[in-house]
């Protein structure tokens, strides 16, 4: 079973009636997995924060409640995690966050474990898929054990990796009665400061019961090194070095203390395998255990077998073949991509583009090179109006997806609106979250359970915030783009742009290619400057029939008519 298939199937054993999240790799299959579930109410969300509160109210009114999202969104709903840290939960209540060590798909690398200690909450970290299943079942009993939210941390290996997984019936949950209790879930400062202490008394609660979880193992076999890890980190050890002894950390936070001073008495060589931050290495040297960790292992990036026998097994090391040099795949727009002709169009108008999270950060890459700043969801608006302020002569465009728009988007847009900043924000929406791999959002018009729904309306939501001028504009139509941007430029008044094209992956519809007439070519390299994959730049240029998704962007582009549609059967 997939690891994200696990989690979902962990949380349906466990009892979850509510389910919330927004879509971010790794972590995005977790929510449309559950969603199969028909006795879980599965939603997508706005953002990672909505997401967390509408599980958390679950939680509050009395069902079990489940949150998902990538490491970044967290950053997003941490507002809401650390209040509820101090409120407690009622009913279970558990977010599942996945890391990305080794940026395969993210802005950043950062450690979600910091956020545990963060908000004095736990957090567990399964190895494999198995794991991934018992620790979801398992965190809600703990979450109501505890009254307290749980986190799980997953990684992009746990996540998208599969493993043999024995699975089990679903628990049948009563909901719990719901006391209104504003003492309890009221945090004005009074109140606060109450719970605050109901915190640090949980906190050593949870440090009596890490002792002696079973989540936390103890593995003594050679006693000349013994190493504490958890996560992929110990699948990984365990292949590589069988007879090392292991304590594995289920439970990352808090850290059963006695039982690691146990271990160091056991074993002559004491070190930590942890990826991303030194956490456990920090806490155990503060509390005078000597262990070796950051010395050995990198800070920085993916830990692979290769990584461990590297810096601790260089016996062992394997002789591999480096696949990159023999299967070269720049990162590239699809063919056919709505946001190509785009970005063109912002190159040649010398326009300065702040962009943001979603599959258009390609359009930073040569020949585009378009993007100027990306910085996380929903910043490329306020970006935009700080490099306005900056250099009021220079043309400047927000370019954020529908998704993202959604998102994070909204505020800062109004921000434009109420502070009369004369940038153009571009909302290319291609009807989707296209890259996480297609899911609705709010303007699709569809729930996650592929229910009709009510669509939300950008320009009508333009005009009511008050933007002096809102156009719909198709996103293969280049002149008429180009004019927009021209006449938005000159204008002293935000403008708003909703470019429209479906996204290559969601269209299933029959399209008419395009070929070059060699005849009429004069290879000036127009057509070949958007970075289309269907064109092929030798000493003639082609484009490859099967790639074409007969957009026309080249053929609009070419000042000599030389690129034609295909007559086809």
């Amino acid at each position: 079973m997939l690891g994200n298939e696990a989690f979902a199937r962990g949380a349906y054993e466990g009892g979850v009636e509510v389910a919330a999240g927004y879509p971010g790799t790794p972590s995005t299959e977790i929510l449309e997995f559950l969603s199969k579930y028909s006795t879980v109410h599965s939603r997508w969300c706005p953002n990672e924060k909505v997401a967390f509160e509408v599980a958390a109210g679950a939680a509050i009114g009395g069902k079990r409640g489940l949150a998902t999202m990538k490491h970044v969104g967290l950053n997003v709903a941490s507002d809401a995690l650390m209040t509820l840290a101090y409120t407690g939960v009622n009913a279970g209540f558990v977010c599942i966050v996945a890391d990305d060590p080794g940026m395969h798909s993210s802005q950043n690398e950062q450690d979600s474990r910091n956020y545990a200690l963060f908000a004095k909450v736990p957090y567990l970290e399964p190895a494999n898929s198995q794991e991934a299943l018992l620790f979801a079942r398992l965190a809600f009993t703990i979450s109501e054990e505890f009254d307290t939210p749980v986190l799980i941390r997953s990684t992009t290996r746990v996540s998208h990796s599969r493993s043999v997984v024995e699975i089990g019936e679903r628990e049948t949950v009563p909901v719990r009665p719901y006391q209104k209790c504003a003492p309890k879930f009221v945090m004005i400062p009074a109140f606060a400061r109450e719970r605050r202490k109901v915190l640090e008394e949980r906190l050593q609660k949870l440090q009596q019961w890490v002792e002696e979880t079973p989540l936390n193992q103890v593995e003594l076999r050679d006693p000349s090194l013994g190493i504490i890890t958890g996560g992929v980190l110990y699948d990984y050890l365990r292949e590589i070095a069988p007879s090392v002894s292991i304590l594995k950390l289920g439970v990352g936070y808090p850290l059963p203390v006695q039982k690691i001073r146990e271990f160091a008495q056991q074993v002559k060589r004491l070190v930590i395998l942890e990826e991303l931050d030194p956490i456990w290495e920090r806490e155990l040297k503060a509390l005078g255990i000597p262990v070796e960790g950051r010395n050995l292992f990198p800070g920085i990036g993916e830990i692979t077998p290769d990584t461990i026998i590297e810096c601790l097994f260089p016996e062992k090391k394997r002789e591999y073949v480096e696949v990159n040099e023999y299967l070269p795949r720049p990162p590239v727009l699809c063919a056919g991509c709505p946001h190509r002709g785009v970005f063109k169009v912002l190159k040649d108008l010398s326009a300065t583009v702040c962009g943001d999270i979603g599959c258009y950060t390609l359009g930073t890459l040569p020949p585009l090179s378009s993007m100027d700043t990306c910085i996380c969801m929903g910043a490329s608006i306020s970006m935009a109006e700080g490099i306005k302020l900056a250099h009021p002569e220079r043309p400047v465009v927000a370019v954020l997806g529908d998704s993202t728009f959604i998102h994070a988007g909204i505020p800062p847009l109004i921000d434009v609106v109420y502070n009369k900043t004369p940038i153009v924000v571009l909302i290319l929406d291609n009807g989707t979250t296209a890259m996480t791999g297609g899911q609705e959002h709010p303007a699709t018009g569809k729930t996650l359970s592929g229910e009709d729904t009510v669509r939300l309306d950008f320009p009508a939501l333009g005009q009511a915030i008050g933007i002096p001028r809102v156009e719909r504009v198709n996103a293969y139509h280049i002149e008429k783009l180009r004019t927009l941007l021209q006449e938005a430029f000159l204008a002293q008044h935000p403008t708003l742009l909703i470019i429209e094209g479906l996204c290559q992956l969601k269209k299933r519809e029959r399209h008419t290619p395009f070929a070059v007439q060699d005849t009429f070519c004069l290879h000036c390299g127009l057509c070949v400057s958007t970075g289309c994959p269907a064109i092929e730049n030798g000493d003639v240029i082609r484009i490859i029939f099967e790639r074409c998704a007969g957009c026309s962007i080249c053929a609009q582009l070419c000042p000599f008519e030389a690129i034609k549609e295909v007559q086809t059967p």
